[in-house]
């Protein structure tokens, strides 16, 4: 490691918020003015806001449940001719005849 290149650390920097709260930490400025803390902070503090006033959340969920869900036609075709038998068992009947 080269000497002399890196910064002065101070291990009991002071750090000040605008609250008034005060607390240490080690840094490379002996002195650190912030203007929030977690003794401030609406997310540390339970005072969170929800941002999502326009509900977009909830109207997405609503079209989703509301939109049908799609069937294609060769998954139908296969399904009305034969209700009884699914998709991969009707595939694997007609294999059988054709072999036959």
């Amino acid at each position: 490691m080269k000497a002399e290149i890196h910064p002065t650390y101070f291990p009991k920097a002071t750090v000040e918020c605008a609250c008034g709260n005060k607390f240490t930490v080690g840094s490379s400025k002996e002195s650190i003015r912030v203007e929030i803390c977690s003794k401030c902070h609406p997310f540390y503090t339970g005072q969170e806001k929800s941002l999502d006033s326009a509900g977009r959340v909830e109207k997405f969920k609503n079209r989703r449940a509301a939109a049908a869900p799609k069937v294609s036609k060769k998954n139908a075709e296969v399904v009305s001719s034969t209700p009884e038998q699914t998709p991969s068992d009707a595939s694997a009947s007609n294999a059988q005849e054709s072999a036959a």
